[in-house]
């Protein structure tokens, strides 16, 4: 018997295989390509969030609550990709499709607890802009580093316990019909459909976990900019309209960059062809984590000036050892 078609039993009822196939792309020429792209990305990936979270780290100027929030986003952001980026091109490009039952659920928590942390850091992201603008005044005292923080571990702590549970859930299904799954990863929704037990509380956590990390952050958000939309409509100036405009600009595009292709592959549903879906899907979760830094941090007038300020310190510094080396030689 195969690796693949062998099982253990947990108890009468629960099969689990000692492996699932991860089928990825069907029919489809040149893959390699696309996975050689995802090497790239998640380099790129690392360079600028690690980037990110050094300058935020060594700069005290930048110890404010925004950029706590930014640095959180850049966390969940580097450990997401490696949760996934790298079991991808082993799976794919060196043809490791095979992926023990207890593999499979690690990786489905990592990858997910992190992608519900993107989720809820954006959503916190919109909140400081909601308090900017909509409480000028109060900014200072409502959002703190203190409370940011405690607003962030509560996030990491909720990430972690709804992942967990989805995952638990999904423990106590038995696959005895086939062990292929029809995505790029260890993926909750086609693992459910291999079930062939009775799997209604855990296709209930399948349908309430997207609701709780990804719609309810997105009534949320959609609320804060109908508030910050009616801020805006009050404010008299035009300058001053378009100056409070602009700090919400980057945060928009991070949300539809994040939100939307997740809407647009739920709303197709099983319509949308599979390899198009795991495009869709793939580019959804590899490419926020490298636009995030760039977009949100590197253009921002702070981030830029205290790139600035480091690079005036290393040239100084340079300066002085050149100097300190010329005294010594002469």
């Amino acid at each position: 018997m195969s690796p693949l078609n062998s099982a253990y039993f947990t108890n009468d009822s629960i099969v689990h295989p000692d492996f699932f196939f991860i089928s990825g792309f069907a029919g489809i020429p040149h893959t390699n390509y696309y996975y050689v792209f995802l090497c790239f990305v998640y380099a790129l990936t690392v360079v600028v969030n690690t980037f990110v979270m050094f300058m935020i780290y060594t700069d005290h100027c930048l110890h404010s609550p925004k950029y706590i929030a930014v640095f959180n986003l850049a966390v969940s952001d580097l450990f997401g990709s490696t949760a996934l980026i790298p079991q991808m091109i082993d799976t794919f490009l060196f043809k490791s499709h095979l992926i023990s039952f207890e593999a499979c659920l690690t990786n489905i928590f990592f990858v997910f607890a992190f992608i519900t942390m993107q989720s809820f850091t954006l959503t916190l992201l919109s909140y400081d802009r909601y308090v900017a603008i909509c409480f000028p005044l109060r900014y200072n005292e409502i959002v703190t580093n203190k409370s940011i923080l405690l607003i962030t571990t509560m996030l990491w702590i909720l990430a972690a316990i709804t992942t967990l549970l989805s995952v638990s859930f999904i423990s106590t299904l038995s696959f005895c019909k086939s062990t292929v799954v029809n995505s790029y990863l260890c993926d909750p929704g086609p693992l459910h459909l291999l079930a062939c037990n009775d799997n209604t509380p855990s296709s209930v956590i399948n349908w309430t976990h997207p609701i709780m990390i990804l719609w309810c952050p997105v009534l949320f958000i959609i609320g804060t900019y109908i508030c910050i939309a009616r801020a805006l409509f009050k404010i008299a100036e035009a300058s001053e309209r378009l100056k409070a405009m602009k700090t919400c600009t980057s945060h928009l595009i991070l949300v539809s960059v994040f939100y939307l292709p997740i809407a647009f592959a739920f709303a197709l549903g099983s319509i949308i062809h599979h390899n198009a879906r795991i495009i869709n899907l793939s580019l959804t979760t590899i490419l926020p984590p490298v636009l995030n830094p760039i977009i949100y941090s590197l253009k921002t007038e702070e981030f830029t000036e205290s790139i600035k300020k480091l690079y005036r310190r290393k040239k100084m510094h340079c300066a002085e050892q050149i100097n300190s080396c010329f005294n010594v030689h002469k």
